[in-house]
């Protein structure tokens, strides 16, 4: 195992895991051969995926020269034809095909940065990975240039990947410090990469051999505070910067058809539209030139081969021939050739071969097959079962047969179930829940469907929703106002919605609400969205408002049916005619301007002298006024209904002469309904007759009150006041 292990470390491009990895895989088939020896040769059969008792495979150096040799020829290292059935020669071609691969792109980067100063790797139809690796080789040996070309040293301690790392440090190693290999000998032909600006001290660097002006310019120095650019540059406006000319852009260049232009600083280069490919390099014609390996002395053949140029490669030849049996591998050993697997049955049906040094040797076996085979026709070895020809293999899909098994090519929305080896549906609503539709996801065989709730239909993209106008289907008894996801039915004035369905409109009985006595002043009667209102028939009309009843004033109005005598007294809903004549020893006093609305006579005591029981009356006056009252609908404490003024002050002072005033009710209705108080309004004595009980109209009332002025005890003198209270039915 030491000796192999020596040996592979030697093949070059084998990563330490996949070489532990290899080795891994060698001591498992070193120990299983060894049981496998010590208990019964057909047990071999159970660890080959052929399920056939194969001799020895080919050597691990002969796996890796092939795949080495095929990588160098431009081959896919992940489709390599097996040059023997051994997990672990596949494992050394691979690996050993993908380090020669990995090298030359890397190689091929490097040269781009020291030849061009520039990594633009043409856009091909190259794998994405060749690309990235040969990118990656360039520019991390432009960092090696610039950092060696700047005097940074080449100790890179950056944490940039052990390749890129190396690479970098290679290149910068070949570089003198201060110096840039991009640049040219002379200063005509000055040309620095994209991401090296020329620096502002090259017009101080060739100061004294030139004889430039001032240190100021970036190019070159001519006259006194004069500065000039390189060719390919223009001085840009602030007179001492130059600016790259982009050639490719202004189309001042001269690439022909199949060429791209590539612009470089203060230059430009033109490139093929494809690459030459492996094996070969382009000229500065932009041809196609085959590299003569065996010349250049890039080939990899050993001191015991002889290279062979051929058109994109090159060919190792033995100088010795092995004898018969045997072939000579990268280094120049004869190894063993395994007949078994090279011909094409070497042995007699019913036969196994067994590989010998130098030959082979065959072997009547009995045949075992395992999953995935059947025994052929003649019982000699196992034949693979084509799976795909069975029906229900994969169920309506793609089926790929392959070697001791089958692989199905699920339709989009399935995937391939690596257990049960059937193509199962990929729930969708499940794995992208709240990412494939706005509001539901219904998954479906091979698929999904978005579906909305009510109120939103589904969008042309069928998967987000969009709301639904219900109301241009007219759901609505009246009015319809459409909402996000619903809608909303409302009435016009005088109907409420139905509470039932939320769709139609009932009328409003507004005479009928609990607050139905207070709309109409009198009467209400409910009409389809709407009421009116109406009044009793005599004494009153209806107001504007067309809800409140008023009182008709007759006498104002001249619609009375009162005598000349008479006094037409306005009262609620209607009138009366009344006649005032004053007793014996009173006389009317004069009136003022009367209103008839209003009614106010006094009658003035007027005795004889020889009168001495009416001179010793205190009476002095008899006054009449008529009130019209409401009956109170809602009575709840006393009503003031009549104010009574006197001139007699309210505080007077101790050493006054004014009169104190008390008053009474003479006269008043049987159930005491009224009474008097005493007031003090603005420093004056005031009476108020207020109305304590309710009373149902229609009522006359006369209340006879006595004012009565009291000095020191005595009553002075007395003014009787006659009230006429006409109380209406109504209660407005």
């Amino acid at each position: 195992m030491h000796y192999l292990y020596q040996t592979i470390k030697k093949v070059n491009g084998i990563s330490p895991f996949n070489l532990h990895f290899f080795l891994f895989w060698v001591r498992l088939q070193f120990n299983i051969n060894s049981c496998a020896m010590d208990i019964a040769p057909r047990i071999q059969t159970f660890f080959s995926p052929y399920a056939v008792d194969h001799p020895a495979s080919p050597k691990v150096e002969d796996c890796c020269y092939d795949g080495r040799h095929r990588a160098l020829g431009g081959e896919d290292c992940t489709v390599l034809p097996l040059i023997a059935s051994s997990h672990i020669c596949r494992i050394a071609q691979e690996q050993c095909c993908s380090a020669a691969a990995g090298n030359t792109l890397c190689t091929t980067g490097i040269n781009l940065a020291k030849e061009q100063g520039a990594c633009v790797v043409p856009f091909t139809q190259e794998d994405p990975f060749e690309t990235k690796t040969t990118k990656m080789c360039c520019d991390c040996c432009l960092l090696g240039l610039m950092s060696a070309s700047r005097g940074y040293g080449c100790e890179l301690a950056l944490d940039m990947g052990k390749r890129c790392r190396e690479t970098a440090q290679a290149c910068c190693g070949g570089v003198q410090p201060g110096h840039n290999n991009t640049v040219a000998g002379t200063l005509g032909n000055l040309m620095l990469p994209k991401w090296a600006p020329v620096p502002m001290t090259l017009c101080s660097k060739w100061y004294d051999r030139m004889t430039l002006g001032s240190t100021k310019c970036s190019h070159l120095c001519v006259g006194k505070d004069t500065c000039a650019c390189f060719d390919g540059y223009h001085l840009q406006p602030d007179q001492h910067t130059c600016e790259d000319i982009n050639e490719c852009l202004n189309g001042s260049h001269n690439c022909g058809a199949g060429q791209s232009c590539i612009n470089t600083e203060g230059s430009y280069r033109c490139q093929r539209d494809t690459n030459c490919g492996t094996g070969y390099e382009l000229t500065d014609a932009n041809i196609c030139l085959d590299i003569d390996e065996c010349a250049l002395g890039t080939h990899n053949c050993g001191g015991d081969f002889e290279c062979r140029n051929r058109e994109g490669s090159f060919r190792c030849l033995p100088r010795v021939p092995c004898g018969e049996g045997y072939i000579q591998d990268a280094v120049g050993t004869c190894i063993d050739i395994n007949e078994c697997l090279t011909q094409s049955s070497p042995c007699q049906p019913g036969q196994t071969c067994i590989n010998t040094v130098g030959s082979y040797n065959c072997r009547r076996y009995s045949v075992i097959c395992g999953h995935g085979y059947h025994l052929s026709g003649d019982g000699s070895h196992c034949v693979d079962v084509n799976e795909c020809l069975l029906e229900e293999a994969c169920q309506g899909h793609d089926c790929v047969n392959l070697l001791g098994s089958f692989r199905c090519e699920c339709r989009p929305g399935f995937t391939f179930h690596s257990v049960i080896r059937l193509c199962e549906d990929i729930n969708e609503c499940r794995h992208y829940s709240g990412r494939l539709c706005a509001h539901k996801c219904d998954n479906t065989p091979g698929s999904y469907q978005c579906s909305c709730t009510t109120g939103f239909k589904l969008a042309s993209d069928g998967r987000n929703c969009e709301d639904v106008n219900e109301c241009e289907n007219n759901p609505c008894s009246q009015e319809c106002a459409n909402v996000y996801g619903s809608y909303q039915c409302y009435c016009r004035r005088g109907y409420h919605l139905s509470d039932v369905d939320g769709i139609n409109c009932e009328d409003i009985d507004e005479c009928a609400l609990p607050t139905g006595g207070h709309v109409c002043s009198y009467r209400c009667s409910n009409t389809p969205g709407s009421f009116h209102c109406t009044c009793p028939l005599m004494g009153y009309t209806l107001a504007p408002n067309g809800r409140t009843c008023q009182d008709m004033d007759e006498c104002a109005t001249g619609s009375h049916s009162c005598k000349a005598a008479e006094v037409c007294v306005n009262i609620q809903g209607g009138f009366r005619c009344l006649s005032f004549e004053c007793p014996p020893n009173y006389r009317r006093a004069a009136e003022g301007h009367r209103s008839v609305s209003s009614v106010n006579v006094r009658c003035i005591k007027s005795c004889k002298p020889s009168d001495i029981g009416c001179v010793l009356d205190p009476s002095h006056s008899i006054s009449h006024t008529v009130v019209s009252l409401p009956t109170f609908r809602d009575f709840t404490g006393p009503e003031e209904v009549v104010f009574l003024k006197t001139m007699a002050p309210s505080n007077p002072s101790p050493f006054s002469q004014s009169a104190d005033v008390f008053f009474d009710i003479l006269a008043t209705d049987n159930k005491f309904s009224f009474d008097v108080v005493k007031r003090s309004q603005n420093d004056m004595i005031m009476g108020v007759v207020r109305q304590v009980k309710p009373i149902t109209g229609p009522q006359n009332v006369m209340l006879e009150l006595a004012m009565n002025y009291v000095k020191g005890g005595i009553v002075s003198h007395r003014n009787i006041v006659v009230v006429h209270i006409f109380i209406s039915e109504f209660w407005f």
